[in-house]
């Protein structure tokens, strides 16, 4: 019992849970998840405000009506009429100052409503039962001012243009995507990842937003993508499983890890350091060393990273001798890679000490 519970805490220390979605999915009543997942009509109401006071939403409203509809959901924009979810987005030029932000969760994100940024910004959040919920995402521009970027452009309404550039985040920031996860609708991704016109950028997002949803539904497809050609899908798959967490496919990711292209093996490690852990199954340790050997140092460095998950002893010596090999690394002129490596392996070994005093 003591193994399982010390194996679990280790795992929320090093933020396996942490995701934004599935930390905000547990803080809703089980009443609020069922009409969530139920949702499919969304009545959208847009605000956008320049300098010079509110201005009709126009192609903002556009664009965001037209990528929920993109999602299979009804757009609704008369709120007599019956919806389900208000999806609400605020454009500024100039973005108000709210308040301090809360740690954690989503205000760690770099999408997360951010209490710095003073340029034009869109914020996105949505109401149920009349209520907002925690859930909120922020678009910004790459200026800061945008009647000094309006100049450089030689653009005369500063507020037109913010507005004109904020459409083009908002058409390129996958939040359709987000907001289906946030509600708990698997489906709405399956089919996105089942879809062969899907980019392979979008398909690398619903994988991982698959994985923290825990999506046992999605495992099936997630082999097969993991045994696919294309590398970045594979490898967000093999993580994603490992976040699913079905200890079947511990033997699926060790193959991977110990066979697989070059490319994968760093995300096999660490997809297979989140389900050995969740399980406590010690078998992913001897594949783990093994590959430990490697001159790779991305897949060192996940090796490393998934042996501090489940700590055994066998994995000290092996992760000592490394730690005394970068003793003199500098950090101002050493390689990234291996300064990683180093805080990868400077974690593990304090969990195996830990996890040896609890015992």
């Amino acid at each position: 019992m003591r193994t399982w519970a010390c194996s679990l805490s280790l795992l929320v220390l090093f933020g396996i849970f942490s995701a934004d979605t599935w930390a905000r999915r547990e803080a809703l009543t089980p009443e609020q998840k069922a009409k969530l997942e139920r949702a499919e009509r969304v009545l959208i109401e847009v605000l956008a405000i320049t300098d010079k006071g509110e201005i009709p939403p126009g192609n903002l409203a556009d664009i965001i009506t037209q990528r929920m509809k993109e999602f299979g959901y009804t757009v609704v924009t008369d709120p007599a009429q019956p919806h389900d979810v208000v999806f609400r987005v605020k454009c500024e030029q100039r973005k108000v100052w709210e308040g301090t932000t809360s740690m954690g969760s989503d205000a760690d994100l770099p999408d997360s409503p951010s209490r710095v940024w003073r340029g034009p910004a869109c914020q996105l959040l949505y109401l149920l039962d009349g209520k907002k919920m925690g859930w909120r995402k922020e678009v910004r521009t790459d200026f800061p001012d945008a009647q000094k970027a309006a100049a450089e452009a030689k653009v005369e309404d500063p507020g037109a243009y913010a507005m004109a550039k904020l459409g083009e985040r908002l058409q390129a920031y996958d939040f359709p995507a987000l907001i289906a996860a946030e509600w708990g609708q698997e489906d709405r991704l399956l089919k996105f990842l089942d879809d062969p016109t899907t980019t392979q950028e979008r398909k690398v997002k619903i994988i991982g937003l698959l994985g923290y949803l825990f999506s046992t539904k999605s495992v099936p497809r997630l082999l097969e993508a993991l045994k696919g050609p294309d590398v970045e899908i594979a490898k967000a798959a093999a993580v994603a499983l490992g976040n699913i967490g079905q200890k079947e496919t511990i033997p699926v990711l060790i193959e991977v890890l110990k066979t697989g292209k070059p490319e994968l093996r760093a995300a096999a490690a660490k997809g297979l350091g989140i389900v050995g852990a969740l399980h406590g199954d010690f078998t992913i340790i001897d594949p783990l060393l093994e590959a430990l050997k490697t001159d790779d140092l991305t897949v060192k460095t996940e090796v490393a990273w998934a042996l501090g998950k489940l700590p055994d002893r066998r994995a000290y010596d092996p992760l000592f001798a490394i730690q005394k090999s970068l003793f003199k690394v500098n950090d101002t002129t050493a390689d990234p890679k291996v300064i990683k490596l180093r805080e990868a392996v400077n974690w593990s070994l304090k969990q195996i000490d830990t996890w040896e005093y609890l015992q």
